[in-house]
């Protein structure tokens, strides 16, 4: 018998500005086992997130992530007994579809690749195929903050030092917003007067995380895509706004609805007092990639 565990963060993307660009990775874990049987069959077991919800067969996103991985890297199914323990919320904007494929894709690799370290630029390019974007997904992979975009030839990844005063804030409410709903609201065009804003803000985003924390209230403000998906969560698109009338650089995590807010100890106590009904809080901080265990 092959016992293979993974562990994959919770991820946010965005960060305000940095719209399908940049993301983040949060101290704050799914952990799944997989056991390879001799025989043909499957089963999965899940417990926490989505137990009870999700399908527990090939269409369980874990799995036909795990299936997709197999079919690239040339190796046989086997029969297997997959146990995924959840807690990171579903569709809620902290990047639980990403985690799965990622997970899905690593048990892959250590099927296909036996002892082998996991090659975190394949596993970041099968992933970002699968996932639509690479910010959730790279950020899944690699772990802390990064800048990734898609170009002719798969992805680019640039790994950011983040400042080592900060930490992260979510508030979690209780209801769901699907990543496509909340696409399908974006404008097909914006101005020219918010392109440019928009232009300025990502560009600092990277500078504010990693040496300047100074700049962060600015570079997570946003024109491109949060005020158009107010509607779809307006408790959380409220909850952000109170959190920046007092100076706290927050935004929508993600597709939404969890907010989020990035800063040192001073501004995250600041966020906590905040009146955040029907939200559940918690602080992180920035988390480690995707890793194997056997």
């Amino acid at each position: 018998m092959t016992l293979l565990r993974v562990r994959v963060p919770a991820t946010t993307a965005n960060l305000g500005a940095g719209f399908d660009c940049i993301g983040a990775a949060f101290d704050w874990y799914d952990e799944l086992s997989l056991e390879l049987t001799e025989d043909t069959r499957l089963e999965v077991v899940v417990t926490g997130e989505g137990a009870g919800q999700v399908p527990l067969d090939e269409r369980h996103l874990v799995v036909k992530s795990l299936l997709r991985g197999l079919d690239e890297w040339g190796a046989e199914r086997p029969g297997m007994v997959l146990r995924a323990h959840n807690t990171i919320p579903h569709s809620r904007g902290l990047g639980s579809s990403a985690s799965a494929i990622v997970a899905g894709l690593a048990l892959a690799w250590g099927i296909a690749h036996p002892g082998a370290e996991l090659d975190l630029p394949e596993l970041l390019r099968l992933s970002s195929a699968i996932e639509g974007h690479p910010d959730n997904a790279g950020a899944a992979v690699y772990g802390g903050a990064i800048l990734a975009w898609p170009d002719a030839h798969g992805v680019r990844l640039v790994e950011l030092d983040v400042h080592h005063t900060l930490s992260a804030m979510v508030w979690v409410p209780d209801f769901e917003c699907g990543t496509d709903e909340a696409r399908a609201v974006l404008p097909a065009t914006v101005s020219r007067v918010d392109a440019v804003n928009q232009a300025i803000a990502a560009a600092a985003l990277p500078l504010a995380l990693t040496r300047r924390p100074d700049l962060l209230f600015d570079a997570t403000g946003d024109v491109l895509h949060q005020r158009y998906r107010a509607d779809l969560m307006r408790p959380s698109y409220d909850l952000m706004t109170r959190l920046r009338a007092i100076g706290v650089p927050a935004a929508i995590s993600g597709a939404g609805p969890t907010v989020i807010a990035v800063g040192d100890r001073e501004i995250l106590a600041a966020a906590a007092r905040c009146e955040a009904d029907g939200f559940e809080s918690r602080q992180l901080a920035f988390g480690k990639g995707v890793r194997i265990f056997r």
